[in-house]
């Protein structure tokens, strides 16, 4: 795999010969707070199967929601549907579970690894609009690198 964005070659480097997934998201979260201007969330939620739920795992922010029904809420929307959803203003997104009444924008990206849906990587942003379409493609390579990382426990 080509790496391009330096976000992403740092993650690699970060992240290689590391084979727990809780200690990787753990540092993807924090590397991202650090070199991501302008956020005040970084974060992770894992898919439970057996609950169709999202559940928090390892982030950098405020006290976040615990538990996300897949569906719902911008993180359970991205999930259900397997697709990035940048959202401008939070406020408009139907069904915007308000988790920190500060949050601005978002940007969820879906998370899977040889076909198993794993989770979402969520940003928030104190801010309107800040993930631009730059930001996306950069934040999906980011994933693309973290789930390259991911061991799956069959």
């Amino acid at each position: 795999m080509k790496i391009n964005s330096m976000l992403a070659q740092q993650l690699d480097a970060l992240l290689t010969d590391e084979h727990n997934n809780v200690a990787n998201m753990a540092n993807a979260s924090a590397l991202l707070m650090q070199e991501l201007p302008d956020v005040s969330w970084t974060g992770f939620y894992t898919y439970v199967d057996d609950k169709n739920e999202l559940i928090l795992g390892p982030f950098q922010g405020k006290v976040a929601c615990v538990h996300i029904k897949n569906g719902s809420g911008v993180c359970g929307t991205a999930f259900d549907k397997n697709e990035t959803i940048r959202v401008e203003n939070v406020n408009d997104f139907p069904g915007h579970i308000a988790c920190d009444s500060n949050s601005k924008s978002e940007i969820v990206i879906p998370i899977e690894k040889d076909g198993i849906r794993f989770g979402v990587l969520d940003i928030d942003a104190p801010i309107f609009d800040r993930f631009s379409k730059e930001d996306q493609e950069m934040l999906e390579e980011f994933v693309k690198v973290f789930e390259s990382h991911i061991t799956i426990d069959n």
